[in-house]
């Protein structure tokens, strides 16, 4: 059984490669999937919302839910790319820590 990342680690592993996928996924899927470009804005609001708690823990409920109904539970679309696939596991994966700390 695998112990389950705190957010904290999450966001180590995860969001330098979010902050690189998500721009170009928007801008390579947008055209066919807009509800990208509200993933982008989400995640930018987390990530500032991050950097600004510091080492406190950032109020993320409404952002995580909103991600939730946007994403169709993290549902990945069938014709996308591993990039867009990746995006939502990690970001699956970070919803999943925020919620278990």
């Amino acid at each position: 059984m695998s112990k389950q990342l705190s957010f904290n680690e999450v966001k180590e592993k995860h969001f330098p490669t979010l902050e690189q996928y998500v721009p170009i996924v928007a801008r390579v899927h947008g055209k066919d999937h807009p509800e990208f470009h509200e993933v982008h804005q989400i995640f930018d609001t987390i990530k500032a919302k991050v950097e600004e708690a510091g080492s406190a823990k950032a109020e993320l409920e409404a952002e995580f839910a909103q991600l939730r109904k946007v994403t169709d539970n993290y549902t990945v679309p069938n014709d996308v790319c591993e990039s867009y696939e990746a995006v939502y596991k990690m970001l699956a994966e970070a919803d999943k820590a925020y919620h278990q700390n």
